[in-house]
């Protein structure tokens, strides 16, 4: 057993009957990956993945700072539409949120633009919307706890200097409110990374889509599984990474948990 696994192993590396050989050899069947349709859309869903996450972070932290923005305005038409938002966004499943938008909005949208061949809005579309959305509405409350948590003498001192309010939001209250939710604001990215899998319920060929795709016809859901774990993990644990060099780096000494050196 032992020599039959150390020749899979100095096969491995080296060509693709090499790889599923070597995965053989611990009980795993990847003999898909000689299908090229079944491993182009199992490519193309890893693909898919990476584009989902690379769009919809942007997209949930621009929202995340527009309603932080909102919820800490003094005017209450700004802060109560931001509040119902949020509060609707972070208290429903984000599944059910993703199903009423792409078959309820985007249905009339089509509707209205006379039929679903001019509606320009797809399922990735409503997918990043959704999904970044929903992140905004998170990273919105860990910023408005860090804005508050800024000190009123670095706004009196802003104040002072002539600053207007928005002024004050965007040089004094975002940089500390960003350096002090640092911790909140990657964990909700991990989330949102995780989140895109919701994606394969509106057909759009993610990579748990094109899993699903492939173990309908073969039974193989444990190495797909297990390729989805590692693939997910290895994203997130990446991304974690990048969160904990951030906090070391944007490090203020006296100010919020990075300030006390944590």
């Amino acid at each position: 057993m032992a020599d039959t696994l150390l020749a899979h192993i100095t096969l491995a590396p080296l060509t693709l009957d090499g790889v599923i050989a070597f995965a053989k050899g611990y009980g795993l069947n990847f003999s898909f990956l000689k299908s090229a349709y079944e491993r182009d859309m199992w490519l193309e869903g890893f693909r898919t993945t990476l584009v989902l996450i690379a769009v919809t972070i942007p997209v949930s932290l621009a929202g995340g700072i527009l309603l932080a923005g909102c919820l800490t305005a003094k005017s209450r038409l700004l802060s109560l539409p931001a509040r119902l938002f949020v509060e609707l966004t972070r208290n429903t499943p984000t599944l059910v949120q993703l199903v009423c938008a792409f078959l309820g909005l985007n249905m009339l949208i089509s509707d209205a633009l006379g039929g679903a061949g001019r509606n320009p809005f797809g399922a990735f579309f409503w997918v990043v919307t959704v999904v970044g959305l929903h992140g905004a509405a998170y990273h919105a409350e860990a910023l408005r706890a860090g804005i508050e948590a800024v000190p009123d003498t670095m706004r009196e001192a802003a104040r002072s200097l002539g600053f207007g309010r928005l002024e004050i939001l965007r040089w004094v209250e975002l940089p500390m409110a960003l350096r002090i939710a640092l911790p909140a604001i990657f964990n909700n990215l991990v989330n949102i990374v995780k989140l895109t899998t919701v994606a394969s319920a509106v057909a759009v060929g993610e990579i748990t889509y094109a899993s699903i795709m492939i173990w309908t016809q073969r039974d193989i859901v444990v190495e797909l599984m297990i390729v989805l774990l590692l693939f997910f993990s290895a994203i997130n644990l990446a991304l974690s990474q990048v969160g904990f060099w951030l906090e070391r780096r944007l490090r203020t000494p006296g100010l919020g948990p990075a300030g006390l050196g944590l």
